[in-house]
């Protein structure tokens, strides 16, 4: 396998930066050849001069450069040699030059290096001398004296050294015998000397013959007749002062500048004495120097007649011949010798090769980035070249070896700070004044996955209305990446959390391209009110580099829930039949309207009316509070009443309910409705430990009291900080619209109970429990939540303590002495409940609602301000601290934790579930119950 390649001499200088900086070995291999070598001749083993192995050169890309654009020898990688490509003829590759080396560039990848070869071309006697005319015809005079000397021509023999002319031979004669003399540049130069006088009348014509013989083994030679004629006269030629001389001339000299006048003499007067001048020309330079000068043949004056280039030839050799214009002519020669001085008239040449663009951002310091060769043809300081780059720039120049540059990075790059830099490299010499030249080139930095996506904000917000369609944009997350390309292209997705029950993704969707979030199902705001959606958004780099955000998405509340009437329950197309005294007078309470909405805010207030009759009613219905009282006194002649009363809600559209209540005035009707509740009596056992309950309970007041004034006069001191103060506990900022929260102990019993709630300033509310002054024993009902019971034993359980709280006082039930909670009465999620334990209490999620519905309901009527909440009859026994802005949006636990203080209505009857006397326990721990929740 043979490699070679022939590019121009710039390119393989410039190539030997590249094996020489900072890291590739450098080196520079000699060979010899004689230049009568057949092509195929091995020059030289590469794989062993440079120390790799043979089979390395072909993976490693082994290349030859020539210098000049000539192929002449050629690589083969099977062997690792260097072979001759063609013959080589050093004569005309070198002319005359002392010594031929051909200069070749060895180019190997990975890594990437470059080898000097200099392959020096030895010279064989391969050409005879030759003279410049086989026959040479020279004319001397019969008067001439012994020692006139007659010039020959110069033979011309191409081979140098040794094997160059080394002398010259006359065949044998009488009058004449060869003289050799050399010239200053070392050619000899033979001459014929007159020995003997000659007689032209005897031998009129002398034939010689002249041998000009080389000093190569074997020795070659050339030969040329010499015809001598004998002349009579013009016995003295042209005589040069000096023979020999020289000039200094500087180049670029105007056209016509006179170099030099030749000074020739004739001691001949006459036409023997008239010297014409004329250029000597030989085969070593035919004619070359012609056309740079000019000669008059008149005067001897030679001038210039073309620029003159010192960096095309340093020096003239010129040989001009003075002949006069006797008969016969007589002639003499004189040599000059010219030689230029060097000005600064050349710039710097720049020539950029292996420019690595685009440059990784992330380039070590001394990356190289280009290989920069400099010429100059100037010669001394003119030709010294110094190179010079920008110093702002992150690079810098480094010299591989004379007038080869590296360039390489000085520091870190940063592509998001600069993608690219224009580098501008100047070229200045050292002349005088210096000449400079510059060149500008573009360098591209790639960029590196190097910067993470960043979101224009860690959290954002965004609101969706509930129900909406499955697909509905909720919001849309932007991220930025400050790299290019694949780093940044970003692509999005959310994250699975923990924060709703099943996984957030079945909730949402993010299209990965542009970043919008979208609904995958409709939502629902009485399931969920807000959403935590985690984003991340990553990049497309190796590695990917990725950052995080949070969307909360809060769901609006639609009107999609209608009111429910929770009390009266009847079926559809049914009547509620309601039995009052015939007497009641006006303000009477016959019943009250119970109903909840599953919605939020403006969508769940509701409010209550009578549709309108044909007749005149004698009720009116609470607007707030859904109470029906009576409102003008009744005719015993009335027989019952049909009121068909609306529950709407306050959302757009509204949406409504209705039920139909029959009033039967009967002169029994409320006795026979309290002995439809069949509720417990108190005994005188509860009464005594309600009493020591109160007695513990004023006590514990007292110690509270003071210190209550302890802490509240340090919240006091506190208050210019900008603390709010709800009861005798501090906090920073404002209270929630409204909560209700409770504690229980881990046996059951109530350890403490609040409600709180937002009136129609923004100054927060904040309630402990209570007790109503018409329960003297001040008992607590606990609702407890989500079991199995119907919805009928929860209406008779609501009829029962209506009826109750209409009764005189001394009618009231005993306090139960056992109402601890049971395992599954405890507050929480729904369990299991036996049979026994079910009684008449809500266990279901329906019936739970239906006593919130009363807790809204009285806070109604206290918002009307004509109730009689807080102790008159008719009342559920709340105070008034129950605004209108207490809504079931704002107590989300009541399904779970709901009572209703002051009631004297008991949670389970002991003696009706197992005859059992716990009596003194369960007054201790209901009184310390009521201990711990003061």
């Amino acid at each position: 396998m043979l490699a070679g390649q022939s590019l121009p001499w710039q390119l393989p200088l410039l190539l030997a930066a590249l094996s020489c900086l900072p890291a590739p070995s450098c080196a520079q291999l000699h060979y010899s050849v004689p230049e009568d070598r057949q092509p195929g001749f091995s020059v030289g083993d590469l794989a062993k001069d440079l120390g790799v192995e043979v089979r390395s050169l072909a993976a490693r890309n082994l290349r030859l450069v020539s210098e000049g654009g000539q192929r002449h020898f050629q690589v083969d990688l099977a062997a690792g040699v260097l072979l001759l490509d063609s013959r080589l003829d050093r004569e005309a590759l070198c002319g005359q030059s002392p010594t031929c080396s051909l200069h070749l560039q060895l180019v190997m990848e990975n890594p990437l290096q470059l080898h000097r070869v200099e392959v020096d071309v030895l010279d064989v006697n391969d050409n005879a001398p030759q003279f410049p005319k086989p026959e040479v015809v020279l004319e001397i005079t019969e008067v001439a004296n012994p020692g006139t000397r007659l010039p020959l021509e110069v033979a011309e023999d191409p081979d140098m050294g040794s094997n160059s002319i080394s002398t010259y031979e006359l065949s044998p004669s009488k009058h004449f015998a060869l003289s050799i003399n050399v010239r200053g540049d070392g050619v000899k130069m033979p001459e014929i000397v007159l020995e003997k006088a000659l007689d032209r009348e005897k031998v009129p014509v002398h034939h010689l013959t002249l041998t000009a013989l080389d000093g190569g083994n074997p020795v070659k030679s050339g030969t040329a007749r010499v015809t001598i004629h004998v002349l009579d006269a013009n016995d003295n030629p042209p005589v040069c002062d000096p023979p020999i001389s020289k000039v200094l001339l500087e180049e670029n000299v105007p056209v016509g500048t006179l170099v030099t006048k030749l000074n020739v003499t004739d001691l001949d007067e006459g036409p023997n004495g008239d010297v014409e001048y004329s250029f000597k020309t030989s085969n070593n330079a035919p004619g070359k120097f012609t056309k740079l000068f000019s000669l008059d043949a008149r005067t001897g004056e030679i001038r210039t007649k073309a620029p003159l280039d010192y960096e095309e030839s340093s020096a003239y050799e010129i040989a001009v011949r003075a002949r006069d214009k006797g008969f016969p002519a007589m002639e003499g020669h004189c040599h000059l010798r010219v030689e230029l001085i060097d000005i600064n008239d050349n710039s710097p040449e720049i020539v950029l090769t292996s420019v690595s663009s685009p440059v990784q951002e992330d380039a070590a310091p001394g990356t190289v980035i280009a290989l920069i060769g400099v010429k100059d043809s100037d010669s001394g300081d003119n030709g010294q070249v110094r190179l010079q780059i920008a110093k702002e720039l992150p690079f810098k120049l480094v010299s591989s070896f004379k007038e080869h540059f590296s360039l390489v990075t000085s520091g870190p790059l940063d592509r998001e700070k600069a993608s690219g830099y224009n580098i501008t490299v100047r070229a200045v010499d050292s002349g005088s004044p210096p000449r400079a030249t510059q060149k500008t080139f573009y360098l591209r930095i790639a960029d590196v996955n190097d910067n993470a996506p960043n979101f224009s904000s860690p959290f954002d917000t965004a609101h969706v209305q509930e129900n909406s369609l499955p697909g509905t944009s909720v919001f849309s997350v932007s991220a930025s990446d400050p790299d290019e390309g694949s780093n940044a292209k970003l692509s999005y997705s959310i994250l699975d959390s923990g924060m709703q029950d099943a996984p957030i993704s079945t909730y949402f969707r993010i299209d990965q391209d542009n970043g919008t979030i979208y609904t995958v199902r409709a939502l629902d705001y009485e399931q969920d009110k807000v959403f935590q959606v985690p984003v991340e958004v990553k990049d497309a780099g190796s590695p990917a580099l990725s950052s995080t955000a949070v969307v909360h998405v809060f769901v609006l509340d639609e009107n999609d829930n209608a009111p429910n009437i929770v009390y009266p329950s009847v079926p559809k197309g049914s009547a509620f039949h309601q039995a009052i005294p015939a007497l009641a007078e006006p303000g009477y309470l016959v019943t009250k309207i119970v109903a909840v909405d599953a919605d939020s805010g403006h969508n769940a207030w509701l409010s209550y009316q009578l549709q309108e009759s044909a007749e005149a009613l004698p009720f009116q219905v609470e607007r707030r509070s859904g109470e029906i009282r009576v409102a003008q006194a009744l005719r015993e002649s009335e027989d019952s009443h049909r009121l068909v009363v609306e529950v709407r809600d306050n959302g757009t559209p509204s949406l409504s309910a209705s039920v139909v209540i029959i009033i039967s005035p009967e002169e029994n009707g409320m006795q026979d409705f309290s002995k439809s509740l069949d509720l417990p009596q108190p005994s005188s056992e509860d009464t005594n430990l309600t009493l020591y309950l109160i007695i513990s309970l004023v006590s514990i007041s007292l110690v509270s009291c003071v210190m209550f004034g302890l802490v509240a006069a340090r919240c006091l001191k506190a208050g210019s900080a900008g603390w709010t103060f709800v009861g005798c506990c501090r906090g920073t900022g404002r209270k929630p619209a409204s909560h209700f929260r409770g504690q229980m102990k881990p046996d059951g019993f109530i350890k403490y109970l609040d409600v709180g709630g937002a009136g129609l300033t923004s100054q927060a509310q904040n309630y402990t429990s209570c007790f109503s002054p018409m329960s003297e024993q001040s008992d607590f009902l606990f609702v407890k939540p989500f079991s199995h019971s119907s919805t009928a034993e929860t209406v008779a359980a609501y009829e029962q303590v209506t009826s109750t709280l209409a009764s005189p006082c001394d009618g009231q039930a005993q306090p139960n002495t056992d109402w601890r909670f049971s395992q599954t009465q405890r507050p929480g999620t729904s369990g299991s409940q036996n049979g026994e334990e079910a009684g008449a209490w809500p266990n279901n999620q329906f019936d739970t609602e239906m006593l919130q519905a009363m807790i809204l309901a009285s806070a109604n009527e206290a918002a009307d301000g004509n109730s009689t909440l807080g102790g008159g009859n008719g009342t559920m026994g709340l105070s008034a601290r129950y605004g209108p802005q207490f809504t079931l949006q704002h107590v989300p636990d009541y399904r779970q934790n709901v009572y209703i203080p002051g009631s004297n209505a008991t949670l389970t009857n002991a003696g009706k579930r197992d005859a059992k006397n716990a009596a003194p326990a369960a007054g201790n721990k209901k009184k310390s119950g009521k201990k711990e929740k003061k």
